[in-house]
């Protein structure tokens, strides 16, 4: 005899969902998608082609996620923010493809009406990453266990994020960024820098993670240019604002361009400044 979860669950076509899950009648499901057990996706959710929902993963909230993730056991998507300004807007959040969520992840909605968590594609969140309200993922992204990030953070493509530490409020983290374990991270990353330590510190240039990247290959890429951008800009006696400006006024490619044009916005009112160099 069919139960009253049984009934409900069976009205998905194309989806696969577990008689002791829950899946509310206005939620949509997609060819291939799989509901394990003890799931629960609630009102409002959509859930692409292929997507996998592990066991008492709880999906909720006006989420949107795409095809082919995989959701791992007693991952949390779009509950409400952990924001005392929060007062029950409607807010989204929206993930892309192809996505890896490790077991305990928790991934809140935004706080005011209009705005958005986003997260975009071929990611990988390991077990009990947090990722606050209002943040803004890209594609490629690596955050190693025991990574909370709080709200508004912005985290660029191909970065890679240490373990067991800690993003502060509207930091921004570069493109193929390097943050090593344990940092303390309340300083913006610029591209393709490595950063680490308590407090955390820039090292260098992340080389290693720039040649695995394939960028040598590219043929409007030049590695020596970008470090030479970047030694006037961290290894000079000028404060940033004049090596910046030393350093548009030289031979910039698209790469060295982009570190500059992040720390341009980095020290701009609006953000918390680039993190500084170890002594």
């Amino acid at each position: 005899m069919m139960n009253k979860n049984t009934e409900l669950n069976s009205s998905f076509n194309g989806a696969k969902v577990h008689p002791n899950a829950f899946v509310d009648p206005s939620a949509e499901l997609h060819d291939g998608v799989i509901i394990s057990q003890g799931a629960i996706v609630g009102p409002n959710v959509t859930i692409g082609q292929g997507t996998q929902i592990g066991p008492n993963a709880v999906v909720t909230g006006r989420t949107q996620i795409g095809n082919n993730n995989k959701v791992f056991p007693n991952v949390f998507i779009g509950l409400d923010p952990q924001d005392l300004k929060y007062k029950g807007a409607p807010t989204e959040v929206i993930i892309g493809d192809n996505n890896t969520f490790r077991e305990c992840v928790t991934i809140n909605k935004a706080t005011d009406e209009g705005e958005k968590t986003i997260i975009g594609h071929n990611n990988l969140l390991m077990a009990y990453t947090h990722i606050g309200h209002n943040c803004e993922l890209g594609n490629g992204i690596v955050l190693s266990n025991g990574v909370q990030v709080a709200g508004h953070v912005k985290i660029e493509d191909k970065a890679i994020v240490g373990g067991c530490l800690g993003i502060h409020q509207f930091v921004h983290i570069g493109y193929l960024a390097m943050i090593g374990g344990m940092t303390r991270v309340d300083r913006d990353v610029p591209p393709f820098c490595l950063a680490e330590g308590h407090p955390g510190r820039l090292r260098g240039l992340n080389r290693i993670g720039i040649k695995r990247s394939g960028l040598m290959e590219n043929k409007d890429f030049d590695l020596k240019l970008l470090q030479s951008t970047w030694n006037i800009l961290f290894k000079s006696n000028n404060v940033m604002s004049e090596a910046l400006d030393i350093a548009i006024k030289g031979k910039l490619d698209l790469s060295s361009k982009k570190l500059c044009d992040f720390l341009k916005d980095s020290i701009s009112k609006e953000r918390r400044g680039p993190m500084p160099l170890v002594n």
